[in-house]
């Protein structure tokens, strides 16, 4: 332990306290391994009224070592179909981009990780991309256009539904 960061560990030690205490609605959260705050389990319960109401999906979060400086990286462990999951469980969303500037991934460097952000704040965008992917740079180009379909038939293409079913 003496070997990891002590703001780190100090930083996850209060933000899995203070989760513990006041829960996000629709999330859980447990470490993977009591003596290691750097890998967190998240069961995510899918967002009322939304075609993910009622799912339940297991995910894993793991912080790097000069966290809370660089974002965590967030992997769906049960298989989930969304324009912003990739077919291996990453999930693909700005606030878990690296504070960088980079012109060609279309995002401003405020949509990106910085160190007010925390897993609270992760949580609840999550959450917010099941209700609204966002399509315009997807990770599942399919999903993505399949959930395109089904929003412009106002929800008569049934394609995208019945695979998140």
């Amino acid at each position: 332990m003496a070997s990891q960061p002590t703001s780190a560990l100090r930083a996850l030690a209060l933000e899995f306290k203070s989760l513990q205490e006041e829960p996000v609605e629709g999330f859980r959260v447990k470490l993977v391994n009591e003596d290691h705050l750097f890998e967190w389990e998240v069961a995510i319960f899918g967002p009322p009224e939304t075609l993910y109401e009622g799912g339940y999906f297991k995910a894993r979060v793991t912080f790097p070592q000069d966290y809370p400086y660089n974002p965590p990286v967030l992997k769906f462990l049960t298989k989930v179909w969304h324009p912003n999951v990739y077919e291996n469980g990453d999930l693909c969303i700005s606030i878990l981009h690296p504070p960088i500037d980079d012109p060609q991934s279309g995002e401003l460097p405020c949509e990106r990780w910085n160190p007010t952000q925390n897993v609270r704040t992760v949580l609840l965008s999550v959450i917010s991309l099941l209700n609204e992917p966002n399509t315009f740079s997807p990770a599942n180009v399919d999903a993505s256009v399949m959930y395109r379909r089904w929003k412009e038939s106002k929800g008569r293409d049934k394609e995208y539904e019945n695979i998140i079913k």
